[in-house]
């Protein structure tokens, strides 16, 4: 289900936020449509523009990407609650303008 989806790729987020779980390996069954998904999501956490991760996402998808991963990523809302003492110096929380993530206590 796309609830089961969402949860899942929020859960996937907040350990990739967390330098604790480091290094990690980002890979699914074929490595694209799953993989892609979850990219694209820490990309827009991380700032950038739908047309940047769309790009990234077509580069590595090739002729197997899915517009329905491109749906999901761009109507991606994450409540991603990270701890502040644990970020990954690649994530600048400061450059998130419209999601709802933020430290937990």
């Amino acid at each position: 289900s796309i609830n089961a989806e969402y949860m899942g790729i929020q859960e996937a987020l907040a350990r990739l936020l967390d330098t604790r779980n480091h290094p990690v390996l980002i890979h699914c069954n074929k490595g694209k449509h799953r993989t892609g998904a979850l990219v694209g999501c820490l990309r827009k956490l991380q700032g950038w523009s739908l047309t940047s991760i769309f790009d990234e996402y077509n580069r590595f998808a090739g002729n197997k990407g899915r517009v329905m991963d491109q749906q999901f990523i761009e109507l991606f809302d994450p409540d991603v609650k990270y701890n502040p003492m644990f970020l990954p110096s690649w994530f600048k929380p400061e450059l998130i303008t419209r999601s709802h993530c933020g430290p937990h206590t």
